[in-house]
């Protein structure tokens, strides 16, 4: 009975077999890529969104309570996680680059070159809640 079990052969793919498929893969994949980079960019762009809104809702809060915008994240309660540069998560650098008594701008830059272009992607909010795309990646 031992001996029957030794002698059968199993069905499988051969070395070469597999390496051939993984090839073609690889192919599939490098045609794809190019096609999917704005899609990738534009799912990562979603964070700056979603934390220069967090941002405004903040400066909005501030602003009812001390009629004034604040440039300060520590005033506000803003805290700005770890970019990916830093062992972090966050894609993009977020600043408050004017702040006055009746407005304020914020922005959002990428800290990498989501599609390899050579540009990094930028986004701005200011007191009225315009969201702009500055520079496109």
């Amino acid at each position: 009975m031992e001996k029957n079990r030794v002698n059968r052969k199993i069905k499988a793919f051969t070395l070469s077999e597999l390496l051939v498929v993984l090839v073609i893969i690889g192919i599939l994949v490098l045609i794809a890529l190019p096609n999917l980079m704005p899609l990738i960019s534009r799912a990562k762009s979603t964070e700056a969104k979603m934390q220069l809104s967090h941002l405004h809702n903040l400066e909005k809060n501030y602003f009812y309570m001390y009629s004034k915008y604040s440039a300060e994240f520590d005033v506000i309660g803003f805290e700005h996680e770890k970019l990916i540069t830093e062992d972090g998560n966050a894609n993009y650098k977020i600043e408050i680059v004017e702040s006055t008594i009746n407005s304020f701008k914020a922005r959002a830059t990428a800290v990498a070159d989501f599609d390899g272009d050579g540009t990094f992607n930028v986004w701005e909010i200011d007191q009225d809640k315009r969201l702009t795309e500055v520079v496109k990646d």
